[in-house]
């Protein structure tokens, strides 16, 4: 059994902003492969979503995460793929390091990008991301 694909994946994902610019990753794996998105993953089973959203953006982005911040919640589901995630959305509050490609056969490129200028294809759950930023005021 495949989450995501044979009953609904639960993963998390993170929006990191440093100096008004949200840090994304262009995917090359389904779904919404070749979009750009904020880092997270899977939840592991008995793993607390907070510790899954901290791992993953660690392990995806070479970051060191220490404090994160609920934002929302996100649902998608990708007919054309067979998809369906819900998503817990956390922003990074307090994190330190440089962001790099850790797993170039996953996520081979990254940028910090400036809200008014996201790249296209922008993934659902990063725009969904974004939008929670915008409504809580905290790009910053």
């Amino acid at each position: 059994m495949r989450p995501g694909q044979d009953f609904p994946g639960v993963g998390v994902g993170l929006a990191i902003v440093r100096d008004g610019r949200i840090l994304l990753y262009r995917r090359v794996r389904p779904p919404e492969a070749g979009h750009w998105n904020i880092v997270g993953g899977k939840i592991d089973h008995m793993e607390p979503a907070v510790e899954a959203v901290r791992r993953e953006a660690e392990e995806e982005s070479g970051l060191s995460i220490q404090n994160v911040e609920f934002l929302g919640l996100s649902e998608q589901i990708f007919h054309d793929e067979g998809q369906h995630w819900l998503s817990l959305i956390y922003r990074a509050v307090d994190f330190s390091g440089e962001a790099r490609v850790t797993e170039p056969d996953k996520l081979p490129e990254f940028g910090w990008f400036a809200f008014n200028e996201l790249p296209a294809p922008l993934s659902r759950f990063a725009a969904d991301a974004v939008a929670m930023l915008s409504d809580a005021h905290l790009k910053t």
